[in-house]
Parts: structure tokens; sequence; C-alpha cells
């Protein structure tokens, strides 16, 4: 499609919004299956509920416009669900996993907000009020979910995984202690050289007749 006016990049920019938030429906039933943390499965659950309403709204503004929504890939989208899919496949300490999801999940919110920014400005510009209402409503609630997931990742998830870390730290710590105990061990018992020395010539010595 030719971008002859504002109108026509308006239209443009719901159709890969429209796109973005299907391909997101598809993907949080799987990040909140990856995610330990019940406050973190529960902000997942909450925003796919969200999310079906934000495409209804969407719906909304295209029945008014008289266009389909239809017919454009977010392909940004796209390449952050991916990144997210690598991530659930890593094996890690559950807490760690569970901040890596966080980052991802806010990667897209911060996408989406720009996007909706973007095409709330231009349906104020272009005169369609209520649509700039409804951008708005949704605008806010991505908001709303970034602020959730940093207060997660402030209070429960990071500091998980940085005990997890500590944790780590310490056991790696009593196994290389226990290395070096052992390793005393052998050196106490292993005869020191001067001793080997009297042995052999004590062996050599002739006995008396």
């Amino acid at each position: 499609m030719a971008l002859e006016s504002l109108r026509d990049l308006y239209v443009e920019e719901l159709k890969d919004l429209y796109n973005a938030e299907n391909q997101l429906l598809k993907a949080l039933p799987r990040m909140t299956k990856a995610a330990s943390s019940e406050e973190l499965k529960a902000a997942f659950t909450e925003h796919l509920d969200v999310t079906q309403k934000q495409v209804e709204r969407l719906d909304q503004i295209f029945t008014e416009l008289g266009v389909s929504p239809k017919g454009k890939k977010c392909k940004a989208m796209e390449g952050l669900i991916e990144e997210g899919k690598e991530v659930m496949q890593e094996d890690g300490d559950p807490s760690v996993i569970d901040a890596a999801l966080i980052a991802s999940a806010q990667r897209v919110e911060h996408y989406e907000m720009a996007g909706y920014g973007c095409v709330r400005t231009f349906a104020t510009l272009l005169g369609y009020e209520d649509a700039a209402a409804l951008l708005q409503e949704t605008l806010d609630e991505e908001g709303e979910a970034d602020k959730k997931l940093t207060e997660l990742a402030e209070t429960v998830i990071n500091v998980e995984a940085e005990e997890a870390e500590e944790d780590e730290a310490e056991d790696e710590e009593e196994a290389d202690g226990e290395d070096e105990g052992e390793e005393m061990e052998a050196e106490e018992e292993e005869p020191a050289p001067e001793a080997k020395t009297a042995e052999k010539a004590q062996l050599k010595k002739p006995a008396k007749k």
C-alpha cells in the first residue's frame, strides 16, 4: 500500500499492531507455562485477557474506518517473540529464567507503547476522537502492565535470581574447599622425600652376623 496520506500511514500502523497483538495472544500462554513464579504466571494470565480486549478495540476502530485489519505481518513482534522462545528453551535456575522472561515481556510492552502512542497521535490529528480515546485506553494498559513487570522484577524475581547466583557461588566455594582438604590430607599421608631416602637406605643396609 502506498503511503500517500497520514490516513494511509495510520491504517498501516494499526494493521501492524493488530497482527502484533494476535501474535502475542498465541505467545502469552507459552510464557505463562514457562514461568515458575506464581506472581509472574498471574501477570501473564491477566495480560492475556487485557490483550484480547485490546484486539477487540482495534476491531472496532477498523469497522469504523471500513477497512480490513488483516494483510500485514508485524516482523518486529515476530522477532521479539522468537527471542522469548529462546529464553523458554534455556536450562537453568527457575528464578533466573523468570527474570529473563520479564525482560522479554518488557521489550514487548515498550514496543507496543511506542506503536500505540504513534497511532493515538495520528488519530487525534485526523480527527478520529473516538478512536484516539480507545487507543489511549490501550496505551494506559500497556504502561500499567510494564509497571507491574518492573515491580515483580525489583521485589521478587531478580532478588531470587541473585540469591540463586549466591547459592551457586557458595556451592562452588564449598566444593573447592573440599578439594583443597583432600589434597592436604594426601600430602600429609605421603612421606617426605627425606623419609623415603632413609627408608631405602635402611632396606639396603646388610644384616649383622
